[in-house]
C-alpha cells in the first residue's frame, strides 16, 4: 500500500513538471478581472425597459452586478498564437426561487439556495492568430473576438455592460509604413442547418477598413461595411422576409493640431430598408402610403456626422481639461415616406455608452429610442486630477431630435401641445475615478436626466427627471 502511493506521489510530480515545462516552451501566461458594480436605477425597468421614472415617478431600483474573466494567452511560436477568455456575469443575490435558474429568473445563487445553481460561465473570446499568413504580409485573427475600431463609433465591445459584445469573425491586417489596412467578416446571425435556402436567414457583415497615420497631426480612417440581411432578422427576432441590407460608406479623422485636440467624422448608408419600413410602419406609425410613397421598394438614405474639439493643460495645476463635441444621426420624415426613402441611421455595433450619455437612454441602434425621429447631440466635457490617481469628469448634454416632430407622423398622433420642438432633454454626468493601486480602479458617478415633454414619446404627457448612479470596483491581474 505505501509502495502504491509512492508511486502515485512520484507519477503526479512527474505529470506535474511535465505540464510546467509544456507551458513553458508554448509561453502560457495567464490573467483575468473581477469587477463588482452597484448601480441605482430610476429611468428603466429590468422586466421592460419601459421608461419607469419618467412616467410615473416610482422610486429607482439598486443592485450589484459582477464580472468575472479568466484569460489564457498562448504564444506557440514565432507566427502563432492563442488567446481564450472565459467569463461570467451575475447579480447578486439573483434569485431565490433556483427553479428559475436559466430561464431567465436569476441564476439560482441565493443565500436560500442549498445548492449554488449559477451555470453563468461561458466563452467570451477564443481565437488564434497567424502572423503573415500563408506567405503573405497578412496577419489572420479567427474565432470569437471583440471587434473594436477608431473609437467604437461603427465598432465597439460595449465594455461598460456586464457582459460586453464580441464576434464571431474572421480578420486580416495588413499594416505597412504609416497604414493598416483590415478586412473582417463576421458571421452575426446563424439560423441552423435545417432550413437555410441560400441562407438567407443568415445575417453577415463584411468590413473594409484603411487607416493612414500621420495626416493633418492624426489618423485617417476609411470605412466600407456590408450588412447582408436578406431575412429582416436585424428588426427583430422572427423574420421578416424583406431585405434590410445596410450599406455604410464614410470616414473619421482624429489627431492634434497647434496644441488642439480635435475629431470629425462622416458615415453615409444606403441599401434596402422593406423590412424597417415595415416594421415601423406598424409599430411605429410611419405610414408610406399615406404620405404617396410605397412600403414595397424602401431605399435607405441615412447619415451621421460629429465634430470634437478639445484642449487638456497638462502645466497647470490639477490639468484641466475642456471638450466640446455635437453629434448629429439623421431620421425619417414626411419627406422620406414620401419617396419611399428610410431615413435613420443605423449605429450598427457601436459603444453608445461612450458618446449619448452615462444613463444609455439613447442606444437603440435602428431608432436611438427616439421612433426614428433621429438624435442630435450638443455636449460639453471637463476633468480635473486634484491630486496624482484621482480624476474628477463632468459632461453636460442637451439632447434634441434631429426631426422636427410636426414633420413626422408617429409624433404628430401624441397628444403634444403646440409647443413641443425637437428638445427631448439634458442630462448631466459626474464621474470620480481613482487608481487605488497598479491593478485596481475605484470609480463612481452620478448622472441626472431631465426630460422634456417630446422625451415621453409613448404617451405624450410632461415627463420628470430621473437619477442614475454606480459604485465600481475593478481588479485585473
Amino acid at each position: 500500500m505505501k509502495k502504491n502511493f509512492l508511486t502515485a506521489a512520484a507519477l503526479t510530480v512527474v505529470a506535474f513538471f511535465v505540464a510546467t515545462e509544456i507551458a513553458q516552451a508554448a509561453d502560457v501566461t495567464f490573467s483575468g478581472q473581477v469587477r463588482s458594480r452597484w448601480g441605482y436605477n430610476e429611468h428603466t425597468s429590468a422586466a421592460n425597459n419601459s421608461t419607469r421614472k419618467f412616467l410615473n415617478d416610482s422610486d429607482g431600483d439598486d443592485f450589484i452586478a459582477t464580472r468575472v474573466r479568466l484569460n489564457a494567452n498562448v504564444n506557440v511560436n514565432d507566427s502563432t498564437s492563442a488567446f481564450i477568455q472565459m467569463q461570467s456575469n451575475r447579480t447578486w443575490g439573483n434569485d431565490l426561487n433556483t427553479a428559475n435558474a436559466g430561464s431567465g429568473g436569476g441564476s439560482g445563487n441565493s443565500s436560500f439556495s442549498p445548492s449554488d445553481a449559477d451555470a453563468s460561465v461561458g466563452l467570451h473570446q477564443a481565437y488564434f492568430t497567424l502572423k503573415n499568413f500563408a506567405s503573405l504580409p497578412v496577419d489572420l485573427k479567427l474565432g470569437r473576438q471583440q471587434v473594436v475600431l477608431d473609437g467604437h463609433r461603427l465598432f465597439g465591445h460595449t465594455g461598460w455592460t456586464t457582459g460586453a459584445q464580441t464576434h464571431d469573425a474572421i480578420r486580416l491586417d495588413h499594416k505597412h509604413g504609416n497604414h493598416t489596412l483590415t478586412y473582417a467578416y463576421v458571421l452575426a446571425n446563424e439560423d441552423g442547418r435545417t432550413d437555410t435556402t441560400e441562407d438567407d436567414n443568415d445575417i453577415d457583415v463584411h468590413l473594409l477598413r484603411a487607416n493612414f497615420q500621420g495626416i493633418l497631426g492624426g489618423n485617417l480612417s476609411v470605412y466600407g461595411v456590408f450588412l447582408s440581411d436578406e431575412c429582416g432578422l436585424t428588426t427583430g427576432t422572427v423574420c421578416s422576409g424583406t431585405d434590410n441590407n445596410i450599406y455604410t460608406v464614410g470616414f473619421r479623422q482624429a489627431g492634434q493640431l497647434f496644441g488642439i485636440d480635435y475629431r470629425g467624422e462622416y458615415y453615409y448608408q444606403g441599401g434596402d430598408a422593406i423590412a424597417d419600413a415595415t416594421r415601423f410602419n406598424t409599430a411605429g406609425g410611419l405610414d408610406y402610403v399615406q404620405a404617396g410613397g410605397s412600403l414595397t421598394a424602401v431605399d435607405r438614405d441615412a447619415y451621421m456626422f460629429g465634430v470634437r474639439i478639445g484642449k487638456k493643460f497638462n502645466n497647470v495645476a490639477m490639468k484641466p481639461s475642456l471638450t466640446i463635441w455635437y453629434d448629429q444621426l439623421s431620421g425619417t420624415d414626411d419627406s422620406d415616406l414620401a419617396s419611399s426613402d428610410y431615413g435613420t441611421f443605423n449605429t450598427l455595433f457601436d459603444t453608445g455608452h461612450k458618446f449619448y450619455g452615462h444613463m444609455d437612454l439613447f442606444l437603440n441602434n435602428i431608432t436611438h429610442g427616439t421612433q426614428n425621429l433621429g438624435l442630435t447631440d450638443l455636449a460639453v466635457k471637463a476633468s480635473l486630477q486634484p491630486m496624482p490617481g484621482w480624476t474628477i469628469k463632468a459632461a453636460w448634454h442637451k439632447f434634441e431630435t434631429e426631426v422636427d416632430p410636426s414633420s413626422n407622423p408617429f409624433a404628430r398622433q401624441q397628444a403634444l401641445t403646440n409647443s413641443v420642438d425637437e428638445d427631448l432633454g439634458t442630462e448631466i454626468d459626474l464621474a470620480l475615478i481613482h487608481k487605488y493601486n497598479a491593478n485596481t480602479v475605484i470609480s463612481a458617478g452620478y448622472s441626472i436626466f431631465a426630460a422634456e415633454e417630446l422625451f415621453n414619446l409613448q404617451t405624450g404627457a410632461p415627463a420628470n427627471s430621473a437619477d442614475w448612479a454606480y459604485v465600481s470596483f475593478d481588479v485585473k491581474f
